[in-house]
């Protein structure tokens, strides 16, 4: 399994303070505001008291060193307790903070847990909030790498089983992202020797992007693809007309005689 220590350094860009706005509170006037630049809360997200506390936790025994090695350690302590649905939160409230590597490290921490399975729409959000860097270029590479590893050592894409739609918004972040070649990997993973059967959106997904971001034979390869698909989507149908011709002309043939 790839791991994700190999994954480049990522620190968010520092929060500039306002001009002429004062540090300090006026005398007399008591302030409270988002501690450790955290934004508001925002309608539709659930965060527990826990994973707001194990968050502020990961942020502070980090604050001084946020290496890969030292963050997956701080989020084993801060992180390695909380339930599957207060784990999946704080991924996505320190993606939304845009503390990435540390929302990296939170996935280290949840791909230890027994429920843990690799699935496209998390890491399509890890994607699509990845820095647009050359480092984050290269960490959204090894995630794909990473995912595709953890798809083949627990049995592959298995045909009838994979969500298609799951699939389509991972290549589809990846191709928003620029990473032509990190989603024809999973195209080819998934659809071509996977047996994962796609659909018509997913082939124009790829073709399209893979088109436009100069990839002209991959995307060649993909509208043959679709091709093949619709010629088997009309088998089943082309048979149907064969057999009602078939009774038609056996039916005719009965009453003529």
């Amino acid at each position: 399994m790839a791991s994700l220590l190999s994954l480049p350094q990522l620190t968010p860009a520092p929060v500039a303070k306002p001009a002429g706005r004062s540090a300090r509170p006026l005398p007399g006037r008591i302030t409270c505001g988002p501690r450790d630049n955290r934004g508001p809360l925002q309608r539709g997200r659930s965060l527990s008291t826990e994973a707001i506390h194990a968050v502020q936790s990961l942020k502070r025994l980090t604050s001084a060193d946020r290496s890969p090695a030292a963050a997956i350690a701080a989020a084993s302590t801060s992180l390695g307790r909380l339930l599957k649905s207060d784990l999946v939160a704080a991924m996505a409230e320190l993606q939304r903070q845009g503390h990435w590597s540390l929302a990296l490290a939170a996935l280290h921490v949840a791909r230890a847990e027994p429920w843990y399975r690799p699935d496209p729409v998390l890491y399509a959000t890890f994607v699509s909030s990845s820095p647009d860097s050359e480092d984050g270029a290269g960490a959204v590479d090894a995630l794909v790498e990473a995912f595709l590893e953890e798809k083949e050592k627990g049995g592959g894409f298995v045909a009838g089983e994979e969500d298609v739609y799951k699939l389509t918004r991972l290549v589809r972040a990846l191709v928003a992202k620029g990473r032509g070649r990190a989603a024809w990997s999973v195209y080819e993973a998934a659809v071509r020797r996977g047996g994962c059967e796609a659909d018509e959106y997913m082939y124009r997904v790829m073709a399209r992007g893979m088109k436009r971001l100069g990839l002209d034979a991959e995307s060649a390869e993909v509208e043959a693809d679709f091709r093949e698909w619709e010629a088997r989507l009309s088998l089943p149908s082309r048979a149907r007309d064969v057999l009602d011709e078939m009774r038609a002309r056996e039916k005719s043939s009965t009453t003529t005689v």
